[in-house]
């Protein structure tokens, strides 16, 4: 059908029929899919606009398409010099390069005659921009598609509902050389005293004697989630936000992850003067360090993804080339971890306190966090290593978001 719609005079094709949604399981080939489509547009002389949610998946999906289309394709996102944008922008205007492959900015990439706007991980968040001018690339993608005559494609392995209802749904419930999908295991923590739970330790064990990979996903950075006094019940906030502060050990700084207020960790409390102050919850600074100390092993490195591990120019695509080149590992992270990434070595990933996105302010809780356990689990199994193997640590084992992404419903 998506070739059909490419294929046809535009004006032989309603606008409805244009616009597909690739809904297919992780592992399932859409991006063979999206290459396909790709040389159809071109065989037309029309141009391809590709959008990933993030600039740390643009070098993989541009190496996809280089290897497919060579020197006809171009890339478009902020981390590029300015000598480097204009080239790629100049490659695009002059129609050297037909094909762009780049993060939500690049649905303004200024090809002539675009015959295909592709959206990849179309659930994705990061395709909103909440600056000026603020936007939502999927309904420009789809502006632009219909304006020019375009066919629009988005896929995902978990899209949103809004997407399911407009789009004409295009299912691959398998996936590519019929390998299964990962068994996924609920671990209940409310009795834990540990980030760790013993069968995810013991499973980490096992990859790491066996020389393979693992994921580990944390949704918050930091050491702990907040400091309180154990004499006074005082817990540090911003004071700037209705928040409170999270604990950076590296740093020694208590930090907001919204306005970017920092303040010394304090050494005794400003309202009692204890000196007896507890941290609570972990964030990945403090699941590297577990893992490093459970694990204990120089062939078997642990590896940290956050955002302040990647704050430096390169630094994600550096991290991310580091893990896929290591003979085995374990990748901890935040939800960057789950995103798109193909590294056929990885047999485990463990998601902890999978819970804790259904306890945000925001009406799509339920579906990010069910998107979130769905994602990573589609991480695991991707290789020659068997079917994989996917642990979800939660205190809230009866969500129906839970239960239905450890089903892969």
């Amino acid at each position: 059908p998506i070739v059909a719609a490419l294929t046809a005079p535009p004006d032989a094709v309603a606008p409805a029929e244009r616009r597909f949604l690739l809904h297919g399981v992780t592992g399932s080939g859409k991006t063979e899919v999206y290459l396909r489509a790709a040389a159809a547009a071109l065989e037309r002389g029309r141009g391809v606009i590709v959008l990933v949610p993030e600039i740390a998946l643009a070098p993989q999906t541009v190496a996809r398409f280089q290897a497919r289309f060579g020197d006809t394709v171009a890339v478009l996102h902020s981390q590029l010099g300015q000598g480097e944008r204009y080239d790629e922008w100049m490659r695009l205007r002059r129609g050297e390069a037909r094909i762009c492959v780049g993060p939500r900015s690049a649905v303004f990439a200024p090809l002539a005659d675009v015959g295909l706007v592709i959206v990849d991980e179309e659930h994705e968040p990061a395709y909103k921009h909440e600056g000026d001018p603020r936007y939502d690339a999927r309904r420009v993608a789809a502006r632009r598609a219909h304006d020019a005559g375009a066919v629009l494609l988005a896929g995902s392995a978990t899209p949103r509902p809004e997407s399911v209802h407009a789009l004409r749904r295009l299912r691959i419930s398998r996936r590519v050389d019929g390998r299964p999908l990962p068994h996924v295991e609920v671990l209940d923590m409310r009795d834990a005293r540990h980030p760790l739970h013993p069968v995810t330790r013991e499973a980490l064990a096992d990859v790491r004697r066996a020389g393979r990979k693992a994921i580990v996903l944390i949704n918050r950075r930091g050491w702990s989630n907040f400091l309180t006094c154990r004499a006074c019940g005082r817990a540090w906030g911003c004071p700037c936000c209705d928040v409170t502060l999270v604990l950076h050990r590296a740093r020694r700084a208590l930090a907001c992850h919204h306005c970017g207020h920092a303040e010394p960790v304090p050494a005794r409390c400003p309202d009692c003067g204890s000196v007896s102050l507890a941290r609570h919850g972990a964030g990945t600074e403090r699941v590297e360090r577990e893992l490093v100390a459970a694990l204990g092993d120089p062939a078997f490195p642990v590896f940290r993804l956050d955002a302040d591990t990647t704050a430096t120019k390169g630094a994600l695509a550096r991290a991310l080339s580091r893990f896929d080149a290591a003979p085995a590992g374990v990748l901890v992270g935040t939800q960057i971890v789950a995103k798109g990434h193909d590294f056929p070595d990885v047999t485990l990933a463990v998601v902890l306190d999978a819970d804790g996105t259904l306890r945000f302010p925001d009406f799509r809780a339920e579906e990010r966090t069910f998107a979130l356990i769905a994602q990573l689990a589609g991480r695991a199994g991707r290789g020659p290593h068997g079917a994989g193997r996917v642990l979800v640590q939660t205190l809230a084992t009866d969500a129906p978001a839970i239960v239905a992404a450890a089903r892969h419903d």
